[in-house]
């Protein structure tokens, strides 16, 4: 509370003292904290990377006209929107890991969908051809 003639204080200081504290605190202690990782020389130190998209089959969900213009590296081309789609992926492994994409993500939604209903346990949606290519650190090729 303000009160006319009195000084506006927090522990002795006033407001207008304790930012230059707060960010001087911040400047010293953000080098520390990035630190915090470090890194060791030890000859028995491991490292684990976990990996949220998995190995396996990568499914380019788009028509066979898009895929040709291009794809992920590797990639198969099973289009969502034929008719077929279904018979297709019921000749695969259900128990393999499927990474699915398209053009902008909304078939490779609909795709994991179906899949997932049709009994495939270990499929992901990577999205867009260009967010599947990242996420998998592939390029994308064309013929």
């Amino acid at each position: 509370m303000c009160v006319p003639g009195k000084l506006d204080t927090l522990g002795g200081m006033k407001k207008t003292q304790i930012l230059p504290v707060i960010v001087g605190l911040a400047l010293v202690a953000t080098p520390a904290l990035a630190s915090c990782g470090g890194s060791s020389t030890s000859s028995d130190d491991t490292t684990t990377v976990i990996s949220l998209v998995p190995a396996g089959k990568v499914i380019d969900v788009r028509t066979p006209e898009e895929f040709s213009q291009g794809y992920v590296k590797g990639a198969v081309n099973i289009d969502v929107s034929n008719p077929d789609f279904e018979a297709q992926i019921a000749s695969l492994d259900k128990n393999a890991a499927y990474s699915i994409y398209c053009r902008s993500g909304n078939r490779s939604a609909v795709a994991v969908d179906i899949m997932r209903n049709a009994g495939f346990a270990n499929v992901v949606d990577l999205g867009a051809v260009e967010e599947a290519a990242q996420a998998l650190s592939l390029p994308v090729v064309t013929d």
